[in-house]
C-alpha cells in the first residue's frame, strides 16, 4: 500500500466554521471520508494531518522523504513567505517524489499578497480553486505519478 502525506498548514483545523463563504462549511473530517472514498484511494493509505506550527509541518516534510511518500499540501498561509517551508518542500522534489499544492480557495482571485507562492516553484503542481476537490484532483495526480 502507498502512503500519501496530505498535510494542512496554519488554520485549516478551523475549516467548517472559518469564512465558509470562501472555504466552505466542511472540516477536516469530511475531508478525509471525502479522499478514503474517492476511488484514486483505492490502494492508498491517506495520512492527513494538520498544523499551526510551522516547524512540524517542516518535520512532516522530512518524515515524507525518509518514507518516501508523496505530499498533498496545503501551506495556507505559509505559501506566501514561508522559505523554510519551501526548502523542506523542496527536499521532497529533490528525492523524485510527488509534490501537489493545494489551495481550496483560488488565491490569485483573492487578495494581492496571496498572489505569491514559495512552494509553486518546486512542486509538481498546483490545484487550487475546487474546494475539497483540490485534494482529489492532486490524489488522482499523484496516483498517476506512482
Amino acid at each position: 500500500m502507498t502512503r500519501v502525506f496530505v498535510l494542512n498548514g496554519p488554520n485549516l483545523g478551523r475549516l467548517g466554521s472559518r469564512e465558509p463563504e470562501v472555504y466552505g462549511h466542511q472540516d477536516l473530517s469530511a475531508l478525509r471520508v471525502m479522499l478514503a472514498s474517492d476511488p484514486s484511494a483505492e490502494g492508498i493509505e491517506i495520512d492527513l494531518r494538520q498544523t499551526d506550527d510551522e516547524g512540524e509541518l517542516i518535520g512532516w516534510l522530512h518524515e515524507a522523504v525518509d518514507a518516501n511518500a508523496p505530499v498533498i499540501l496545503n501551506p495556507a498561509a505559509f505559501t506566501h513567505y514561508s522559505y523554510a517551508l519551501r526548502d523542506a518542500a523542496a527536499l521532497v522534489a529533490k528525492a523524485g517524489l510527488p509534490l501537489v499544492e493545494v489551495h481550496i480557495s483560488n488565491p490569485h482571485a483573492r487578495e494581492t499578497f496571496r498572489h505569491t507562492s514559495v512552494i509553486s516553484g518546486i512542486a509538481s503542481g498546483v490545484i487550487a480553486g475546487f474546494g475539497f476537490d483540490s485534494y482529489v484532483l492532486a490524489l488522482a495526480a499523484v496516483r498517476r505519478a506512482n
